[in-house]
């Protein structure tokens, strides 16, 4: 009983990943870094209500809805939402009003409310709308390419577009990466050396900060429920 997550990929380029999950008997959960900001849609005793989540820098605990069921859309990095600055979403998120079974109010209109397979309509329709937008530079950056301005005006932009600093952002996604190899049994010395840390008490230090786990712990799939998919059923 837990946390049960299932989570594929997208093939739109505005959006990282499309989960659900259902809460079973567990009332609190270890909250996880991450970058992106995200919808999430869920219900619970008859009722249905929808978030936009931001990026999480650090972990914590949080309090889960018992017998709910979810469907969240995690964003790709360096989109954002039109009316919502992203450094105000940072560490927090907001409570959408008025939200029902079939529509959710975001943005001063009314959308339906996506179920897992058809995330992307919802995301093709807020793209159009022009409600969910993106930096073309960060894009270009993130892609590999060089921009042709200053050091200085990139990380501004990252930061105006993301919420997160660029080096905040490779160490959450490494520490992420991290727990995924080690739950697949992963020996830390391996991922150390695979991710480029230290060495392993650096590497357990970073698994504490953003994650709230111990190598063992994440080895032995021990310490409650936490906010990650850990069974990597990553489909596409």
């Amino acid at each position: 009983m837990g946390l049960r997550f299932e989570t594929r990929g997208s093939d739109s380029p505005w959006v990282d990943t499309v989960w659900t999950c259902t809460s079973e008997q567990v009332t609190t959960m270890t909250s996880v870094a991450g970058v992106r900001w995200g919808l999430v849609f869920w219900a619970q005793a008859g009722r249905t209500y929808a978030s936009i989540t931001g990026p999480e820098t650090r972990t914590g605990t949080a309090p889960v809805p018992e017998g709910a069921t979810f469907t969240g859309i995690e964003f790709a990095v360096g989109t954002s939402l039109r009316a919502v600055p992203p450094p105000t979403l940072v560490d927090g998120g907001i409570e959408l009003p008025d939200t029902t079974r079939r529509t959710f109010r975001l943005d001063g209109a009314r959308w339906e409310t996506p179920g897992p397979d058809d995330a992307e309509v919802l995301v093709d329709s807020l793209v159009r709308e022009g409600t969910v937008v993106r930096d073309l530079l960060v894009a270009e950056l993130l892609r590999g390419h060089r921009p042709v301005v200053s050091a200085r005006t990139v990380e501004r932009r990252f930061r105006a577009a993301t919420g997160l600093t660029r080096g905040a952002v490779r160490q959450i996604e490494r520490a992420r990466a991290a727990a995924e190899l080690l739950a697949t049994g992963d020996p830390a010395a391996d991922v150390v050396a695979k991710l480029d840390y230290f060495d392993e008490p650096h590497l357990a230090r970073a698994l504490r900060c953003y994650l709230g786990r111990t190598v063992r712990q994440l080895r032995e799939g021990t310490g409650g429920a936490i906010a990650l998919d850990l069974d990597q059923r990553l489909t596409s």
